[in-house]
């Protein structure tokens, strides 16, 4: 194998032992040699003066390379329209325009240029510079998507300062089985990825959302990215772990760890076939309670894998992220296009979507309102009633797409009655505007209410009499029911999903959509959490929506449950005044029931119990 950028490392060097952490977003193990792809191209300290006389030389230089990056891109994207294009292939190529845009963007390229002709400097000092200037403005949004986007700019940054050096991010033609180690992948990186050439995947950037993560799980790739240190770390060729289950990333094991790993590697894959050929049953207990297990996804690519993974549905489609990647705000005609694709794709499988939930950490493309404390103040359907121009146009957009297939739309952060009656009169009244445009859209959508707040909960019964099912977000509900913050690491360690609060909260919550014949969906992190999944199926949950990769494991001990054990669990539990007693009966149950599964279990769960 050929190493990118290698150079001979002293003996001690490449056998250094390091683990480092990171964000697992796709499930495995890998164990093999490192290869760099591409590194981050660190800012010059001094800038390179040059004459007068070569500054038109530097600018054509650097539009050169501009040029050259997007004739790359735009290849790539050739390459993807020659594929079938799937959703993935999709996505990739919504991504490349994105980059091209980037590569053309007037005002970054105009900043270069300016610095070129007024301090002359070379080329690749003043575009680090421009690319600089523009990251930070990204870095300093309040929202942690958009942060993220400001890696967009400084991978397309990054690959035309190579350019400019006589650099390649390409990989190398006809790669073996190795480990692709990378300071962050784009779509034109990625091209060339297959399962026979790569068996894992590790960047210092990225997160949930982030496209190699994407990628990663539709090749059944294990993935860890927002690896700090991993460029200092790992030298191309260095023996490395990929944990994919854990997010960590092991440079130079030792024996012991490789051993370790490697019967872990088997291990993990005969449960992971077994877990999967299985998905497609119903979530079904031993008696006979049938239970349905929905996807919770940001992206419009994840759709495809809700199916593949055994998803019943789409319970929990979070719109707003497909806002947050835009500079403007989408025309009703690209939300709709949006919409309707993932509608179609799922058919005749149904679709949640909820409305816009920005405010408190994610907000639009003119930044987040000046509030004392965002978390109580103007955000999600609160928003959009206050917005109502935004509001109506998504809507329509959603009502739309629902002939399309089987959609539902749900309204997030409802606070009571009022607000549920507010948005169903504007609702209403985008009803009738279709209607006299004639347009056509689903007219017998089902209207849903997110539970999210303790105000709600005390109001259920209120509110399940005008909706058509409820959805309970735990992750909000958990942090306004107990008064804390989970992201605040000085009181994180009161995020306690099983808090007698918050169950009984739940338990509320379930009886009233009962007593008024609905539904009631868990779609928040305890629905993906194994050791809270019996007491939610004991209460009557009957609907999961989770994250992708925990639908095969969660359909799975659904059926291994026995509901009237469950009840027996349940009773103890209600009996209970502490989270330390109710995590000790939840533990001795999942252990006796699942001890060959109990070490992926556990792995799988990211809750402190």
């Amino acid at each position: 194998m050929t190493f990118l950028n290698a150079s001979p490392p002293a003996e001690t060097d490449i056998r250094r032992r390091s683990i480092l952490s990171g964000i697992a977003v796709s499930s495995g193990v890998a164990v093999g040699r490192s290869l760099f792809i591409n590194r981050r191209l660190g800012f010059a300290s001094t800038p390179v003066k040059i004459s007068a006389k070569k500054i038109p030389l530097e600018e054509e230089r650097l539009e050169e390379a501009t040029l050259a990056l997007v004739m790359e891109f735009e290849e790539a994207k050739r390459q993807l329209s020659s594929q079938s294009l799937g959703p993935a292939a999709r996505e990739q190529a919504d991504l490349l325009d994105a980059y091209i845009l980037i590569c053309r963007d007037p005002k970054m390229l105009a900043l270069a240029l300016d610095m070129i002709r007024r301090g002359r400097v070379s080329a690749e000092w003043a575009w680090e510079r421009a690319v600089q200037s523009v990251v930070g403005a990204f870095e300093k949004m309040d929202s942690p998507y958009l942060r993220e986007r400001a890696e967009d700019v400084r991978a397309v940054g990054s690959r035309i300062l190579a350019r400019l050096r006589g650099e390649s991010h390409l990989l190398p033609a006809g790669l073996e089985k190795c480990i692709i180690f990378a300071h962050d992948l784009t779509p034109a990186d990625t091209l060339a990825l297959t399962p026979e050439s790569v068996i894992g995947l590790a960047t210092e950037m990225g997160g949930h959302t982030s496209h190699t993560g994407i990628l990663a799980r539709s090749l059944r790739l294990p993935c860890v990215v927002g690896v700090t240190g991993l460029e200092e770390a790992a030298l191309d060729g260095a023996q490395v772990i990929v944990d994919g289950i854990q997010g960590l990333i092991i440079v130079n094991p030792g024996e012991p760890e490789l051993l370790e790993y490697a019967e872990l590697q088997k291990e993990f894959s005969r449960y992971e076939d077994r877990i999967r050929q299985e998905a497609s049953l119903p979530a079904e207990t031993v008696d006979g309670i049938r239970a349905a297990v929905y996807g919770n996804i940001e992206v419009m690519d994840e759709a495809a894998q809700i199916r593949l993974l055994g998803g019943e549905g789409i319970g929990l489609y979070r719109t707003e992220y497909s806002y947050m990647a835009r500079s403007g705000l989408p025309s009703e005609d690209e939300l709709y296009a949006e919409y309707a694709r993932v509608v179609e794709i799922m058919s005749p499988a149904p679709v949640v979507l909820r409305t816009l939930d920005v405010g408190a950490d994610k907000s639009l493309g003119g930044g987040r309102l000046e509030e004392e404390n965002p978390a109580l103040g103007l955000r999600a359907i609160r928003y959009s009633l206050r917005h109502q121009d935004i509001f109506r146009r998504q809507l329509r957009a959603i009502l739309r797409a629902g002939s399309n297939g089987r959609a539902a739309i749900m309204f997030p952060l409802i606070s009571g009655l009022l607000e549920l009656r507010q948005a169903k009169s504007v609702l209403g009244e985008v009803r009738q505007e279709l209607d006299n445009q004639g347009i056509a859209y689903d007219k017998d959508m089902a209207v849903g209410t997110m539970i999210e707040l303790p105000s709600a909960v005390f109001q259920a019964r209120a509110l399940a009499a005008e909706t058509d099912f409820f959805s309970i977000g735990t992750n909000d509900l958990i942090q306004y029911t107990l008064g804390i913050d989970r992201g605040n690491k000085y009181v994180s360690y009161l995020y306690q999903p099983l808090h007698p609060a918050v169950l009984q909260a739940i338990r509320l919550v379930v009886d009233a959509a009962h007593a008024a014949g609905i539904t009631v969906c868990v779609c928040g992190e305890m629905a993906s959490d194994p050791y809270c999944l019996p007491i939610l199926l004991a209460m009557g949950v009957d609907e999961f929506s989770v994250n992708p990769q925990a639908i095969p494991i969660i359909k799975y001990m659904i059926r291994n449950f026995d509901t009237a054990e469950l009840g027996e669990l349940l009773r103890q539990v209600y009996n209970s005044s502490s989270v330390r007693t109710i995590t000790r009966l939840v533990k001795h149950h999942i252990h006796d029931r699942f001890r060959t599964e109990l070490h992926f279990i556990n792995l799988l769960n990211d809750t402190d119990l």
